[in-house]
């Protein structure tokens, strides 16, 4: 709380809470918050919802040295964006980023399309898999979402902003909407994997 400059008061207004509640959890580490202040508290303080109440994490995944989920999020921009910045300065053979859109991307890594250059001239190979703006299943989507940054305008976004990459060896982008039901991001052997927007899962 200290390093978000936070007090109990504040933490409990993000959290929708009542101040004692926040006093009881920190009086208590065994208190388990209900998910939806869990995952209010972890955004509020900056940190992953495991480092608050790691019991959470080991209630519903496998641990230990050879576990497969590392973390889970309530919601993608819930994972910090470090995260994302340490898995792609890392890969080194292979980054593939098959979401809708990718249009967040975009916007929360501005240096993007250069590193990813770099990249490739280091011989990694990367991929996008994007859903085709002029699709029927985009139409569809856009009707469900109702927001009025569409998403074929989010596409094509991410089409102009890959579009200087177009001659540089080692970057591909296909269009492809069989994978709406979930978003994937391979960084080499690791992975973080999202759900469609209103669902909660772990990137």
């Amino acid at each position: 709380m200290a390093n978000a400059k936070l007090t109990e008061r504040n933490l409990a207004e993000r959290c929708e809470v009542d101040v004692k509640t926040v006093s009881r959890w920190l009086a208590d580490e065994g208190r388990m918050p209900h998910p939806r202040h869990r995952w209010a508290a972890a955004e509020a303080l900056g940190v992953d919802e495991s480092v608050l109440w790691p019991e959470v994490i080991r209630n519903v995944v496998k641990t230990g040295p050879d576990r497969e989920v590392l973390a889970v999020y309530p919601y993608r921009s819930a994972c910090p964006k470090s995260v994302w910045r340490t898995l792609i300065a890392n890969a080194r053979s292979e980054i593939t980023l098959a979401g809708y859109t990718n249009y967040f991307l975009w916007l929360e890594h501005p240096n993007l399309a250069r590193v990813l250059k770099r990249k490739a001239e280091q011989d990694c190979r990367i991929r996008f898999l994007l859903g085709d703006p002029d699709s029927e299943v985009t139409r569809q989507r856009e009707e469900a979402e109702a927001v009025p940054l569409t998403v074929s305008t989010r596409i094509r976004i991410t089409l102009a902003e890959l579009d200087p990459l177009r001659e540089v060896a080692g970057i591909e982008a296909r269009f492809g909407d069989e994978h709406i039901a979930l978003s994937v991001f391979q960084f080499d052997d690791e992975m973080l994997v999202t759900p469609p927007p209103g669902q909660t899962g772990r990137p």
